[in-house]
């Protein structure tokens, strides 16, 4: 296949294992359509952000932030752009840094980290380049992708979950499947096995284009100690003149954003959960690009939709109401209200205080059992976090183990400390 295929293929590998729609061939579906991501994404893998990474250094005075794309070379028509919110409580935040990236056709990078800082050069080396004000350090070149699955096994499983639905396994009020103890137990094992022995990583070896920064915290955290990242993709606006360094070397005015085509911050989030497994494409597409586009005050607009997913992943246990923060109580969608509304407001939250970086959620889980206490570990999301598996677990069986797709972890390893964090490709 060639390099635009591959692209492609990757994409939708990463939709499949994360979101964990109804897939069950490359090309061919029972009961639901093929999700990748938007059209638009699709059409240009430079836009396509694979994941998001967001963590404290060890020594608590950085911000470490990793952006891997799809494709093997960044793009010189769009903007690369973290979003970093602080705020004293979670879920509500005052201040955003704004940390814009762009890039001319022979790969060079120019950063502005808000109003602090400002760096243009070659960032390929390894060891990154710093900002006119050493405030923070940027790398962007190839390195191993972290991300990991076992899309084989996944694929057989949810035929699993799928033959079922197609052979009268009813749906309760809330859209939680009805799975016998037998077909529940064989979603589960089969989940963990490639071709029925050990489970395998369908993306050993892949790599990204990678866009590395770390930053000191006090440059992204006036708002509040607990920050709230999230990642975009915006197509360079047309300008009659680039900025140009002042004359005692200020640094030059950050610049206005062009639009959105592309957004992500939690893995999961839009390609299975708004998108919908078991929407028409036209229909997924629809609510997809508009995720993309649509400003933070409309985020929550998609809690809707996501309501209407978790039902499904409920369900894989053969229980119903035990997914995490789930209402056994309630009869319908409202079940899952409360879990919808925290990822729809899709930002991963790290606590700066902390530089024991071992949990992904380990922030939202502090809120829900103790409200407005700080959780003694960042949280945010490290390239070694198992977060897919997490994930799994909480939206099947509430716990953060117990479902899993065989895989522990990369089979590359990858830093936490040593800038560019990432493996070599």
């Amino acid at each position: 296949m060639n390099r635009f295929q591959q692209r492609r293929t990757i994409s939708w590998v990463r939709v499949l294992v994360v979101a964990g729609t109804l897939i069950f061939s490359e090309f061919q579906t029972v009961l639901a359509s093929d999700h990748l991501d938007t059209p638009t994404v699709i059409a240009d893998p430079a836009a396509d952000i694979g994941d998001i990474f967001a963590w404290t250094s060890s020594d608590g005075k950085r911000l470490n932030l990793v952006m891997d794309i799809v494709a093997h070379q960044f793009s010189d028509r769009l903007q690369y752009v973290f979003h970093v919110d602080s705020g004293e409580r979670f879920g509500k935040t005052t201040a955003t840094t704004l940390i814009v990236c762009r890039f001319d056709a022979a790969n060079t990078v120019e950063c502005w980290v808000g109003n602090a800082d400002y760096v243009h050069g070659d960032a390929s080396n390894t060891v990154g380049i710093e900002g006119k004000n050493r405030r923070f350090r940027v790398f962007a070149g190839l390195r191993d992708d972290p991300f990991f699955n076992n899309v084989k096994g996944t694929r057989a499983a949810y035929n699993v979950a799928g033959a079922a639905l197609q052979h009268g396994t009813t749906t309760d009020a809330a859209g939680c499947p009805q799975f016998d103890e037998a077909t529940s137990r064989s979603i589960l094992d089969t989940w963990r096995h490639t071709d029925g022995g050990l489970a395998t990583n369908l993306l050993a070896g892949w790599k990204s284009s990678a866009l590395v920064l770390s930053i000191d915290l006090d440059v992204v955290n006036s708002g509040g100690k607990l920050l709230a990242v999230w990642g975009a993709v915006h197509k360079l606006p047309r300008v009659k003149a680039w900025p140009k360094e002042g004359t005692k070397g200020r640094i030059p005015a950050i610049p206005r954003l062009g639009e959105p085509i592309e957004r992500t911050a939690r893995p999961l989030i839009k390609n299975g959960l708004v998108g919908g497994p078991l929407a028409p494409d036209a229909i997924s597409n629809q609510r997809k690009e508009s995720y993309n586009r649509v400003g933070r005050t409309g985020w929550a607009q998609f809690s809707t939709y996501i309501e209407q997913t978790l039902g499904l992943y409920d369900g894989f246990d053969g229980k119903c109401g035990n997914q995490w923060l789930s209402d056994p109580n309630a009869k319908g969608p409202v079940r899952y209200q409360t879990l919808a509304k925290i990822l729809a407001d899709d930002r991963l939250w790290v606590n700066s205080k902390s530089s024991v970086c071992t949990q992904f959620l380990a922030v939202e889980f502090t809120e829900f059992k103790t409200p407005g206490a700080l959780s003694g570990d960042c949280g945010g999301r490290t390239p070694n976090y198992p977060a897919p598996n997490i994930f799994r677990s909480l939206l099947t069986n509430g716990t953060t183990t117990g479902v899993d797709d065989g895989l522990r972890g990369d089979d590359k390893v990858h830093s936490t400390t040593d800038f560019p964090f990432l493996a070599a490709p």
